[in-house]
């Protein structure tokens, strides 16, 4: 079996490359695959069993000022990996989010939910997800949410930097969502396709919910700080170009009926990926 990862310098994606050890994997960061081009596609996927498309467009604030590049990577580029990997008889993966929701649920979405993105960045997910349908009808798609990994920038290293620089941080606590470790996210997309699960929407958050506070605090706790020192505020404070879901919590019952275990609850995932050493400053 030879996968191949899109966007593999990423933070997903070198978790993926990691979850995957030992298997024959082509791992394409943005300079070696230009997704957006049918051509490099094709000579990408060829003798491929299984393509894996962990590369996106993630800056939501700059996607609002610049949707038709965003677009091109998260809608368009999506279609064509999966119609190449379609074309040589591949298993296809498209990671997606909940911004494709509009965050006005006040209980978990199930997978079946209409989509009604309220930005650019949730709009050309979501184009992207229509596109692999449309290309590739027996496709995965594992949406996810509020990623943090040992590979990349993201929410918990921030929060940590900050506690090296400032006595108090303040962070919003009218989001709800579901931190999610990379490294659970790939393990579970790797069981998704070993298990050779139904085709179709999974969400790929780890289980139970949360605020960007509470999230915070806990961050502090498992680095051995005071989480007294993460202060409350509301979304009003940091007016952002791009609307955020005030509420993505996402339900994983895709999991339970492909007779799958979903992902551990987030503060379990988070000591270990602190005891792992994937939050060291």
């Amino acid at each position: 079996m030879k996968y191949l990862i899109a966007g593999a310098r990423g933070m997903l994606g070198t978790d993926l490359r990691d979850a995957l050890h030992g298997r024959e994997v082509v791992a394409l960061g943005r300079d070696e695959l230009d997704i957006t081009d049918q051509e490099s596609i094709a000579a990408a996927v060829a003798g491929v069993d299984v393509v894996i498309n962990a590369a996106a467009y993630t800056n939501v604030d700059a996607a609002e000022e610049d949707e038709a590049t965003a677009s091109a990577v998260n809608g368009t580029a999506a279609g064509l990996l999966a119609r190449g990997a379609a074309h040589v008889g591949a298993r296809f993966v498209q990671v997606s989010t909940d911004y494709v929701f509009d965050g006005l649920g006040r209980s978990p979405y199930p997978e079946s939910s209409t989509i009604k993105p309220l930005g650019a960045y949730g709009r050309t997910k979501a184009e992207g997800e229509r596109l692999v349908q449309q290309e590739h009808p027996s496709a995965y798609i594992v949406r996810t949410a509020w990623l943090y990994g040992a590979h990349g920038p993201n929410f918990a290293k921030t929060m940590l930097r900050l506690a090296g620089e400032r006595e108090t941080v303040s962070v919003v606590d009218d989001q709800r969502g579901q931190p999610t470790w990379t490294s659970d996210l790939a393990d579970a997309i790797v069981r998704l396709l070993d298990a050779d699960a139904p085709a179709g929407i999974y969400h790929g958050t780890n289980d139970g919910e949360t605020t960007w506070f509470g999230f915070a605090r806990a961050v502090f706790e498992v680095a051995g700080l005071d989480p007294e020192r993460v202060l409350p505020t509301d979304s009003t404070s940091f007016v952002r170009p791009a609307p955020r879901p005030a509420y993505s919590v996402l339900g994983h019952e895709g999991w339970s009926r492909a007779g799958l275990a979903p992902l551990r609850d987030w503060r379990v995932a988070l000591e270990a990926a602190a005891a792992s050493g994937v939050l060291a400053r």
